[in-house]
């Protein structure tokens, strides 16, 4: 039996892509999950009837006051949290001095304020039953700079150095660890990603179930792995 098997663990983002991957990997392991989104309902539902009919719940997470709701919500429904995966993440490709206060915004809203205030809310609903696990997806782009992508790579760098703060300040009781996906496409590579597929090692993109293997392995690992990042990338961050 998976060490998951009865955890209660809240997936931000979950109703499409790496999200949905990770939702569904996590009720195999037999996880009790909670599916959020903010506005992909069919598609949550959807998801939520593949993990065994689990609870939905819809939370703009650009709003601190929709957070401390959310995570309200789920303490009531669901009793408890012992793991939470801040996956919910914008992406736009701007020229930097084309970047407006509101494309920065837009990106910064969620990439990184939300994370924080997720983690925070997060972390205190954990400690009213003794801990838990946070994974918090970060990028590539954390990691190395993407030149038409400054704003995005700025929030997702906060995301990875927030994560190594969070995990001394919430130590021993709540770890944070981060992963960072490389190239995960759904549906067919673009223009951009189809060099960064050609430069990665292993020669191909990767998919949202390798991900998942990364953050189970953060929600299963004891409280001596935190504050890590884990880049599941095919090898793109050594180039």
């Amino acid at each position: 039996m998976s060490e998951l098997a009865g955890k209660v663990v809240l997936v931000t983002g979950a109703a499409r892509r790496i999200g949905r991957g990770i939702a569904l990997r996590l009720a195999r392991e037999g996880a009790r999950v909670a599916i959020h989104y903010s506005n992909s309902e069919a598609e949550a539902r959807a998801t939520a009837a593949e993990c065994g009919d689990a609870p939905v719940f819809r939370a703009n997470l650009e709003s601190v006051a929709a957070i401390e709701r959310l995570f309200g919500e789920v303490g009531s429904r669901m009793g408890r949290l012992d793991g939470l995966v801040n996956n919910a993440a914008r992406f736009t490709r701007i020229h930097p001095l084309e970047v407006t206060e509101a494309d920065w915004d837009f990106i910064h809203s969620v990439n990184l304020k939300a994370v924080f205030f997720c983690c925070q809310q997060g972390a205190k609903l954990m400690l009213k039953t003794g801990g838990g696990r946070i994974v918090n997806i970060s990028s590539l782009g954390g990691i190395r700079p993407w030149g038409m992508h400054s704003h995005y790579c700025a929030s997702k760098a906060g995301v990875i150095h927030m994560t190594r703060a969070l995990a001394k300040a919430l130590a021993p009781e709540i770890t944070v660890n981060s992963v960072a996906p490389g190239v995960i496409p759904f549906g067919d590579l673009n223009e951009h990603s189809i060099p960064m597929v050609e430069a990665t090692p292993a020669r191909r993109p990767g998919t949202a179930d390798e991900i998942a293997d990364g953050v189970a392995f953060f929600l299963k690992s004891t409280n001596f792995v935190t504050g890590q990042l884990l880049a599941v990338d095919g090898g793109l961050a050594l180039r």
